[in-house]
């Protein structure tokens, strides 16, 4: 069947971005939305409390994203704790380490980057193993960053400080799209968590990612776009692709 509408469940790239979205619509002629299937909620400090963890007695932080990075502060101002200055910071990516600067003057303190996985951070790490450092992460922690800490014999300890919950989709109920777009299993548990009666029918749907895809055939979806793949390695080009054979079709 001819695709004309594509719903993507992440949120809607910011207007100064050169999304390839856009070029995707324009080029193939198609209605794209965009609607976070998941979002997160920040932990309060009551909460924060029960975990029994004094942020003073830590001498380096780990992010592994912008919202830790906005939790950690956050919780910080609501303890009436002042971030002292001498505290390092080691960031998976460049792009999360310069995300610092909205919460302090990043030439003057001691921040560190990997290229872009955690992975990448762990040489870095190793040179810092006098440290004690604080991971600060949603409910939802990848199996592989406490085996690379532990691996190393890093001193540290999570505070989970926010947390991933289903976001409310009750208004699409009636609304229909040719395509929907994942990118984590958590999507698809929005998905029947607001949808539970939901069936697949016609609706074409995407995973990026092996854990996405595992966790759409596992929900008894069918998988029709799949990627990361050497053809197609975005998930844009994936949906061109399969766009451009679909809507050929029906010429």
């Amino acid at each position: 069947m001819k695709v004309k509408t594509i719903l993507v469940s992440q949120p809607e790239p910011a207007p100064d971005v050169k999304s390839p979205y856009l070029d995707l619509v324009e080029k193939q002629k198609l209605k794209i939305d965009f609607r976070p299937f998941i979002h997160v909620e920040g932990v309060d400090v009551t909460e924060f409390r029960k975990e029994k963890i004094n942020i003073a007695d830590y001498s380096a932080i780990i992010f592994t994203s912008r919202n830790a990075i906005d939790h950690f502060f956050r919780i910080c101002e609501e303890s009436r704790y002042e971030v002292p200055i001498e505290l390092k910071y080691f960031c998976v990516s460049e792009a999360i380490a310069f995300y610092l600067q909205k919460y302090v003057v990043y030439r003057k303190r001691k921040i560190y980057y990997g290229k872009l996985t955690f992975k990448d951070l762990v040489p870095i790490l190793k040179k810092h193993k006098k440290e004690t450092f604080l991971l600060p992460t949603s409910d939802i922690l990848k199996p592989d960053v406490p085996k690379l800490l532990e691996s190393i014999n890093l001193k540290y300890k999570r505070a989970v400080l926010y947390r991933t919950v289903c976001s409310d989709l009750s208004d699409l109920e009636d609304v229909k799209y040719d395509i929907l777009v994942f990118f984590s299993p958590f999507g698809i548990k929005s998905l029947f968590e607001n949808f539970p009666d939901f069936k697949q029918g016609d609706t074409r749907i995407a995973g990026f990612g092996s854990t996405t895809q595992k966790a759409i055939k596992d929900a008894g979806l069918r998988l029709d776009i799949a990627t990361p793949t050497p053809e197609a390695p975005s998930m844009t080009m994936a949906l061109e692709a399969y766009v451009k054979e679909a809507n050929k079709r029906q010429y």
